[in-house]
């Protein structure tokens, strides 16, 4: 089953839903910045919703522009990072503000390939920040799009191996006209996070119900392995996790006994 069943009849139908059913994240306020946005992508990556909520909004205030964040020392902005976890990503902003503030004259590129070259910045979050910053009419593809795909147009009931060259395709096949196609991407993938979810869809919740493939099949279940369950205790990312715990909490220097106890 094609891609062109999706584009001909539940654009609409999505866009409706999506007029109704959007979370109310302060990233997507009309008055946000291309930085301000770009900033949320870091946060986001490989993170729950719930834990940059209350980290984005204080963040952006302190630091509202590149050269802003860029003036910060690497310390503040990783005890300003918190508890979101993977704290690499906020020493990768800090480079990625001083770039942007020197090279760009303080103002986030909108082309893709450009962007693309920044510090942390890979091929996701480029086209993110160039669809929902720019409203350019670019693909933008993470687990919750590529779910919504394989089910509503492919008829699987997950997403299997990723493709870029694929996914890619397949979610700019669904594009609308590129006046509405950066809103269409926020609601593909706000349908996956919230209602096509990976381990109980709320099919008859779901704009797509009368056209989606898989369930159109009768909702065959997924054959191939499950994905083991994520360990955090006893990992080195929650030792590392507890010493950061240590030296954010502190102005002073550390020593090894206290970092013993941690």
């Amino acid at each position: 089953i094609g891609a062109e069943r999706l584009v001909s009849v539940p654009a609409e139908d999505l866009l409706s839903w999506f007029a109704l059913a959007e979370r109310d994240l302060p990233w997507r306020a009309g008055d946000v910045t291309p930085w301000q946005i770009l900033v949320s992508e870091f946060m986001l990556q490989q993170t729950p919703v719930a834990r940059v909520l209350p980290i984005w909004p204080d963040w952006v205030a302190r630091w509202p522009t590149p050269s802003a964040t860029a003036a910060a020392s690497p310390a503040d902005v990783l005890r300003a990072w918190g508890k979101l976890g993977y704290p690499r990503r906020a020493k990768r902003l800090h480079e990625c503000a001083t770039v942007i503030a020197q090279d760009f004259a303080d103002v986030v590129p909108d082309d893709v390939d450009v962007l693309q070259q920044l510090p942390g910045i890979g091929s996701y979050t480029a086209r993110a920040v160039a669809s929902f910053a720019y409203r350019q009419p670019v693909p933008v593809v993470d687990t919750n799009v590529r779910r919504v795909v394989a089910r509503a147009v492919h008829g699987h009931p997950d997403a299997g191996a990723p493709s870029a060259k694929r996914d890619h395709a397949d979610v700019e096949a669904l594009l609308p006209k590129a006046d509405r196609a950066a809103r269409f991407s926020a609601a593909l993938m706000e349908l996956g996070a919230i209602v096509c979810t990976a381990r109980s869809p709320r099919c008859d919740d779901c704009p797509l119900r009368h056209s989606c493939s898989w369930r159109l099949a009768g909702s065959p279940p997924g054959t191939g392995p499950k994905r083991p369950a994520q360990r955090y205790a006893g990992t080195d990312r929650q030792v590392r996790g507890r010493l950061l715990d240590v030296l954010r909490d502190t102005a002073v220097a550390v020593t090894r006994a206290d970092l013993d106890l941690a």
